[in-house]
């Protein structure tokens, strides 16, 4: 038995301690209540008015991209000199001829249009080069990958994709969407193929990757993931509770492109159990607002022209879904651009329509940009909304450049709330940090760390409080997972999923809510990190 005491229990205001036995919660009450109720064998500690927490979990991560990630080049940086530079030192010490890997490069931070397959070649010519871009809907190779990947200028663009070419039509470097799986499959879209050049990872190889990865998500206070990478993650997640080494509670989404197979194998959304559990079958609306992906009601407001790219059209979407719906599989869709969420609400108009009792739970993926007219058809509809609200506070300014006044519907958390959209907050890493409590700070502040754009935060009217914010990484997600029996809230017979906190999220300002840490991360009664 596990005694924690002297402390504050969310949602608990009379309580100060809990026990726990056989991974589950025993008891909530007073000191005096939970001491006497420890066994001789209990091990009791004095947490010194610690917060406690049910279990954070991040609704939205791209485990394998994060876990072979840490093996990546880090071209997350403020110039492109710098993501240069950093290629030109990997390339120094790989063997010639050897793949190069990298992510996180952003054009927009750069104040540069789009990178050239030239720029690598100057630094790494003897060395095929693929990076993709911190929002993961761009890729940039050089000469060499590229010639590896057979693309010239007689590759045709395929559906829901381009490659950006110079005026001759001769590829400049970069892949936007699905043109990306030409050179390496999306684990979080596409099949795996074995003709793509960049090389494979087994999933007995990506397990081990999980292995030590892991402990990164227990430091930050993070008790499970809901992951939206391909079959071969789903592959190396059952590896890994084979071996006895899965300490995450894992909700796997799998591609729309693994549709046949998951009928064809009976799995339906919500099999499974607290350590893994299928979720949903993932389809994407369109792109991203970084590389000017995403699909507009009207244009981007630098770019007349462009209204983005629709991956999967609002027709194709409904089609897929109704299949998926009569086979008791249901939907999660990326949708950022205003027109890309307008498409989806018809799209879930269509399948509830045409759904019985009781209904699938449905999600919209990060609704980033959403027409204030077409909020209240999530709402009304019962679809979860599952949004990164880091998201906001990196793109806010990108949104003013690109969408002027129809930024007003972006990120528009407390208006899907108040209608009555179920949220679940995640971080899309590796697009952004993992750490919930900068998720939470951007939510309640809407403000980046250095305080910009104001004291009362980009679009205040949409901030969210502590709690709500708390709850959507909480309730909302084990919702979103279908855990909602197990976790989600601390009560006496649910699973001993905890985060402890070193200050109190409810006193503290609220510009230093991402300076919260994580003390301790507690899953299934035992201590995964601690420093208490």
């Amino acid at each position: 038995m596990l005694v924690l005491y002297n402390a504050k229990v969310y949602a608990h205001p009379s309580a100060s301690a809990l026990a726990i036995r056989g991974g589950r919660i025993a008891a909530v009450g007073t000191d005096a209540d939970i001491r006497s109720f420890a066994n001789a064998d209990a091990e009791v500690i004095d947490l010194h008015g610690a917060l406690i927490l049910p279990g954070l979990v991040d609704a939205h991560f791209h485990f394998e991209w994060f876990s072979l990630g840490l093996r990546f080049v880090g071209v997350e940086t403020a110039s492109l000199d710098e993501a240069l530079a950093r290629i030109a030192a990997r390339a120094a010490v790989t063997p010639k001829g050897e793949w190069i890997r990298g992510h996180g490069w952003n054009n927009n931070t750069w104040g540069t249009g789009f990178p050239l397959a030239a720029q690598l070649d100057a630094v790494a010519p003897d060395h095929p080069v693929y990076l993709t871009a911190k929002s993961m809907h761009m890729g940039w190779a050089n000469s060499l990958a590229l010639r590896f990947a057979q693309i010239d200028r007689t590759t045709i663009d395929p559906h829901g994709g381009s490659i950006t070419r110079d005026p001759a039509g001769d590829p400049t470097g970069t892949l936007a969407e699905t043109a990306m799986d030409l050179m390496t499959p999306r684990s979080y879209t596409a099949r795996e193929n074995p003709r793509c050049p960049v090389p494979e990872i087994s999933p007995e190889s990506l397990a081990d990757a999980y292995a030590e990865a892991q402990p990164l998500l227990w430091q930050a206070g993070l008790t499970g993931v809901h992951d939206f990478d391909g079959v071969r993650s789903f592959r190396a997640w059952q590896i890994l509770r084979e071996r006895g080494k899965l300490g995450l509670r894992v909700v796997k989404n799998i591609p729309v492109a693994y549709l046949d197979d998951l009928i064809a194998s009976g799995l339906r959304s919500g099999f499974g159990d607290p350590w893994l559990r299928f979720g949903n079958v993932k389809i994407f609306a369109d792109g991203a607002l970084g590389p000017r992906t995403a699909s507009m009601i009207g244009p981007y407001a630098d770019e007349p022209a462009n209204r983005g790219i629709v991956v999967t059209s609002r027709e194709e979407m409904s089609e897929r879904g109704l299949i998926a719906m009569k086979h008791g599989l249901a939907l999660t869709v990326h949708a950022i651009g205003d027109q890309a969420n307008r498409d989806l609400a018809g799209v879930y108009e269509t399948l509830r329509a045409a759904e019985g009792v009781p209904r699938l739970r449905h999600r919209a993926e990060h609704m980033q940009i959403v027409d204030p007219a077409d909020a209240p058809t999530f709402a009304r509809l019962g679809i979860i909304g599952s949004v990164q609200p880091i998201h906001a506070t990196s793109d806010m300014f990108a949104v003013d450049k690109f969408c002027g006044a129809r930024g007003a519907g972006a990120y528009s958390w407390r208006r899907h709330l108040s209608l009555g959209t179920r949220l679940a907050f995640g971080s899309d890493t590796p697009v952004e940090p993992y750490d919930p409590f900068q998720g939470i700070h951007a939510a309640v502040t809407r403000r980046r760390a250095d305080g910009s754009p104001a004291e009362e935060g980009w679009y205040p009217d949409q901030r969210l409080t502590v709690a709500e914010s708390v709850d959507a990484y909480t309730q909302g997600a084990a919702y979103a997972g279908y855990n909602e029996q197990d976790l989600g809230s601390i009560a006496v017979g649910k699973l001993a999923d905890l985060t402890l906190v070193d200050r109190d999220l409810f006193a503290c300002p609220a510009m230093d809510l991402r300076n919260a840490r994580a003390i301790a991360t507690i899953v299934n009664g035992e201590f995964k990190f601690r420093t208490v």
